[in-house]
């Protein structure tokens, strides 16, 4: 068995190959630039975009299961090719595919649950590893200036993510279904940086943005409007489900959730002062 993986270099991706890889099974991997894919070399890497769907015919020959990513392009927009990509994945005989959403349902998600394809849905609520976004002010500065300080979220280690989207991809029996996946505990980001703080051994300033500062900032980072709007909503004023600590995880593979002070140890040169 063949299974692809979009967004193979990114935050989960990379974790997806990696559980893969360890249930034995072949493993391809879609990035739009194969010379800076850096992943093991039992790994068969191809070049593919899913912003243009007449990219991904070869890179779906021969495949049971894909981990499909829902955004594309470098602002991380949500894709609009969900009716192309679906049609695709039929051609080509794909057995079942495991959706990775972006916190809202899209294109593609809707495309695939209007089809007769096997398709989970993975919630995952927000990434530990976005954390690293802090990492150059913290080295530099011991300041973290984020908006919405004290709000809280059940966030999943990424590793999680890729172990429960292996799961679902080889045993199959998942279709139809929707994930949400958290960690074992809620976090704010004051409350991360804490913890972070307590690894180092060091004292570390939290500043609050006000809600226009941190979209102004994201303006300046490139992202689209789109974008912002979402990370603004689910930041400022999350549905229930992203501060809820459910057992998908455990469930799914057999195993707790990593923590937040496992992620921190896993990761704390990046913080550490150079």
């Amino acid at each position: 068995m063949t299974f692809l993986v979009t967004g193979a270099t990114g935050k989960a991706g990379r974790h997806v190959v990696g559980h893969l890889l360890r249930e034995g099974v072949r493993v391809r991997a879609l990035t739009r630039d194969p010379s800076r894919a850096n992943l093991p070399e039992q790994v068969e890497v191809v070049r593919g975009d899913l912003t243009d769907p007449a990219t991904l015919g070869p890179a779906l020959d021969g495949v049971t299961g894909v981990h499909l990513l829902t955004v594309g392009g470098d602002d991380y927009a949500t894709l609009t090719t969900g009716p192309e990509i679906v049609e695709l994945v039929r051609k080509a005989g794909v057995r079942r595919v495991a959706l990775l959403w972006n916190g809202q349902v899209g294109p593609v998600e809707k495309a695939f649950e209007s089809s007769d394809l096997e398709w989970t849905r993975l919630e995952a609520v927000d990434f530990m590893s976005n954390t690293l976004g802090w990492a150059e002010h913290i080295r530099t500065e011991g300041v973290v200036r984020e908006p919405f300080a004290d709000v809280p979220g059940a966030i999943v280690h990424e590793a999680d993510v890729g172990a429960v989207s292996a799961r679902v991809l080889v045993d199959g029996g998942h279709g139809g279904r929707s994930y949400t996946l958290t960690g074992p505990e809620t976090f704010t980001a004051r409350q991360r940086l804490r913890a972070i703080a307590d690894a180092l051994g060091r004292d570390l300033e939290f500043v609050e943005l006000t809600e226009e500062q941190a979209r102004e900032r994201w303006r300046q980072a490139g992202y689209g409007e789109e974008l912002i709007e979402l990370l603004a909503n689910w930041q400022g004023n999350p549905p229930p489900q992203s501060y809820t600590v459910v057992p998908t995880v455990e469930e799914i593979t057999g195993r707790p959730p990593r923590t937040f002070a496992t992620w921190v140890a896993e990761h704390a040169a990046r913080f550490r002062p150079n």
